[in-house]
C-alpha cells in the first residue's frame, strides 16, 4: 500500500508528469539538459527528480563527472503509471544537448 501511495503521489504533479514523459521520449538526461529543455529552475527540477527517484521511477547513472537520470521502474506499478502518462500524448520541447548548454559549459557539468 505504501509503494502505491508514494507512486501515485509522485505522479500528482504536472511538472513530474512532464519530466517522466520527457525521459520516456528522450532517454537518460543530465540535470542541465532537463533544466534547459524544460525551462525549469535547477532547484525546482532537483526536488521533482528526487521525488520521482524516491518513488521508484528513476535511477541515477554516473558517467565520469556527470550524473544522468534515467527511467528505472522499481516495479510494474511504476511502469503501469508511466504507460498511462505516455498515453496522454503530452507535447514536449526538443531535448537540448548538454554540450551546447552554456550553463553546463560554465559549471563544467
Amino acid at each position: 500500500m505504501e509503494e502505491f501511495l508514494k507512486a501515485v503521489s509522485a505522479m500528482n504533479d504536472e511538472s513530474r508528469v512532464r519530466i517522466i514523459t520527457f525521459f520516456m521520449a528522450y532517454g537518460s538526461c543530465c540535470v542541465c539538459e532537463l533544466e534547459a529543455s524544460l525551462a525549469m529552475a535547477q532547484s525546482t527540477l532537483s526536488r521533482h527528480l528526487k521525488i520521482l527517484k524516491d518513488a521508484g521511477f528513476l535511477r541515477i547513472a554516473k558517467v565520469g563527472a556527470r550524473s544522468y537520470y534515467e527511467i528505472a521502474f522499481a516495479s510494474s506499478l511504476q511502469e503501469s503509471l508511466a504507460a498511462e502518462v505516455k498515453a496522454l500524448a503530452i507535447l514536449l520541447p526538443s531535448k537540448i544537448d548538454a554540450e551546447n548548454t552554456t550553463r553546463c559549459k560554465i559549471l563544467g557539468k
